[in-house]
Formats: C-alpha cells, structure tokens, sequence
C-alpha cells in the first residue's frame, strides 16, 4: 500500500473470511457451499477473497456466484475453476461469454432459451433455473416450474446443472413467508424426482436461511453476508460466530483547537460548548463515509472513542478530541476494533437506516483495501 498521497485504507482480514467459511461450512456439514462474491465481494476484494477461500484446498467452496457476465469473466482470469453461477439473466449480447468461459446462465423464460439454442452451434451448456417462490423479482413462477424444467431437461444441447429461488424473509424473525417460500421449492423438488427430470443441484439457502432454517439447504446453500462477518439482519440467531473482515482505518492529519462558540466545517452542524481540540481525517462521502452520519458516529484512537463532529465533507471529517493526547500521525478505526473499543457496520446500520451490506460496498474504490492473513 501506498500512503505517501493519502493515509486511508480498508483493511481485509483473510483469516476473518476463512474463519467465517469454515463455520459456514461446520454448520450445514456436507451440503455443497456456492460462495457469493459479487458486488466486489460485496466491497471487500473479489480476487482476493476467493483466493483466500480457495487456499483451503479441499474445504474450499464448490461454486462461485456473482451478479453480471462481467464479474464472472474476472473471475475467470484468475484461473477460478469451479462452476460460477451469473445471477442476472442472459441477454444476447453477452450469451457467447458463456460458452467461450464455461459459465452459468441463469435461466427462466422461453425467451432465454431462444437466445442459448441460437448461439449453441453444437456446443453444450449448464444452466441454473431461477424459480420466483414468492420473492416477485426474477424467475419462473413456481407454478410454472416444474414443467418448465422438465421440458428444458429434454434438450440436447441445454444441461440443467441446477434450480434456485430467493428468499425474501429468511433474516426476519417472522419465518412465515420464508417457510411458504420453502414449501413452494420443496414441492417443485418432490415434483420433479417423481417425474425423474434431472434438475442438477438445489439451492435456496442465503446466509439468513442458512443460519435459522436448516431445511432450506437441499444441496448447496449460498452465504454471502456471512462470509464477510455480519448477520443479515438483527433478527437473527447468532448460531454461527462470525468476524467482520473488513476494518477502515485512516491517520489523523491535523489538529487544531477552537473556542467555545465557535463551529465546524460547512452549515455550522457544530458548534463548541467550550474551548476543545478537532482532529481532521482525510476520508469523506466520496470514499463512502456518507454525510447522514454527521455528527452521530464515533472513531476510535488509541482505545478510546471520539465523537464525529460538523457536516462530513467530501473529503474529510472531524472529530472532537477534547483534552485527549491525540497527536498528529495517530491512527484513527473508523470500522473495526482497538482493545475494548469497537465500532462496526451495525453501528453505522442503525444510524442510516440500512444494513451492513451497503455499508461495506458503499466503501468506494478511492479506498485502497490492503489484504491480511
């Protein structure tokens, strides 16, 4: 890592990822792990993260899956070799980067069958069918499914490698829409080995499903939150312990003492009670540290928390120091842990009304993340 330009960084704990797969994988025992890394490895270093994961030799994952042709394709460049599943639906444009990299389509409609038949040219594939259980986004309506399946499994040169659908409720403490879900997919399952169509793998489970509902794991499960250290929600059990991977650190840079009376940075969102220092860091909304967490969320330095105070700027933010010995150069934990000190992705959750999955994705590429094991 460079810190000469700017002293920022996220820091990814590869042990922490590992840790967090291998409980994943003690917990649900032998069923198959599809790992989801999309989004960036939903802002922790996709490359990184499945190379760490793949160090594991025989307890790595046996699927990969991501969001668009695009993330897959880096996927592959990396010498990835097991299956990867593209959760977005195929389009024409992009069908024949399935075929030249052993890639999985997701599938649903005549219409995506139309564009894979046409671009076959003797060539066979796998395909993964999304099945809309009650989610109301993408898939074939359950329904539908079975024979949708069943006439897809007929084709000679389309493999069903598997069958999917989305829970829209499994990391709320009311399961009852999720176990509707569940029942929908069971019957599609029980349905299909009666008429003996080969549908390839089952998956249905997400990490809140994966974490309360042990009979939504069929073949494989998907994990995605979990992996990077948090529960999907706060209405979940905590019956896997998981470590958050990713810590945002920075340096402070300045200091300055102000009086009582008067204020801090744009709009005058505070103003001193009395005379106290402000420590300035050069991290602002542009790196996604938004501006709704004004005046509301803590760092930590040396041990101890500070509070974050006046408008976050684009490219910085301040925090009242008061008589603390905080000098110049000393490293501020913005996301992480320092001795009993911690703030995480909840803490900053709770304030913006969100979930730690767009905290961490929101942290934005101006933000080196530099890898530790």
């Amino acid at each position: 890592m460079n810190r000469i330009m700017r002293p920022t960084f996220a820091e990814i704990n590869l042990s922490n990822l590992k840790f967090n797969f291998l409980n994943i994988k003690k917990k649900v025992r032998n069923t198959k792990i599809m790992a989801v890394v999309k989004a960036d490895a939903y802002g922790h270093g996709m490359i990184e993260c499945v190379n760490a994961m793949n160090s594991l030799k025989e307890k790595q994952p046996d699927y990969y899956s991501v969001a668009l042709i695009e993330e897959a394709l880096e996927l592959r460049t990396v010498i990835v070799e097991q299956p990867i599943l593209v959760f977005s639906p195929i389009l024409e444009s992009n069908v024949e980067e399935y075929f030249k990299h052993n890639i999985l389509p997701t599938v649903f409609n005549e219409n995506h069958i139309k564009i894979l038949k046409k671009s076959c040219n003797g060539r066979k594939i796998k395909v993964h069918v999304k099945i809309d259980t009650g989610m109301g986004r993408l898939g074939i309506r359950f329904n539908e499914a079975v024979n949708f399946v069943e006439n897809l499994s007929k084709q000679d040169d389309i493999i069903v490698d598997g069958i999917y659908m989305h829970f829209a409720t499994s990391d709320e403490r009311d399961k009852s829409f999720a176990q509707l879900q569940l029942k929908r997919f069971a019957e599609i399952v029980k349905e299909l080995k009666h008429r003996k169509v080969n549908y390839g793998l089952a998956h249905t489970a997400n990490s809140g499903a994966i974490i309360d509902l042990p009979d939504s794991y069929f073949d494989m499960v998907r994990p995605g939150i979990s992996l990077y250290g948090y529960f999907p929600s706060l209405e979940t059990s905590e019956s896997i312990k998981l470590k958050p991977v990713m810590s945002l650190i920075s340096f402070v840079s300045s200091i300055k003492e102000i009086n009582k009376g008067e204020s801090v940075s744009y709009g005058r969102k505070f103003i001193a009670k009395q005379k106290t220092k402000v420590a300035t860091i050069p991290i602002g909304y542009a790196d996604g540290y938004v501006r709704a967490l004004t005046n509301k969320v803590e760092g930590i330095i040396g041990g101890e928390k500070y509070k974050q105070v006046g408008q976050v700027c684009m490219d910085r933010i301040m925090f009242n120091i008061g008589n603390g010995k905080v000098k110049e150069g000393n490293k501020i934990i913005l996301l992480g842990k320092d001795k009993k000190a911690e703030v995480n992705a909840w803490d900053w959750s709770k304030i913006l009304g969100t979930i730690p999955y767009e905290i961490t994705c929101n942290i934005s590429k101006r933000i080196p993340r530099v890898f530790i094991d």
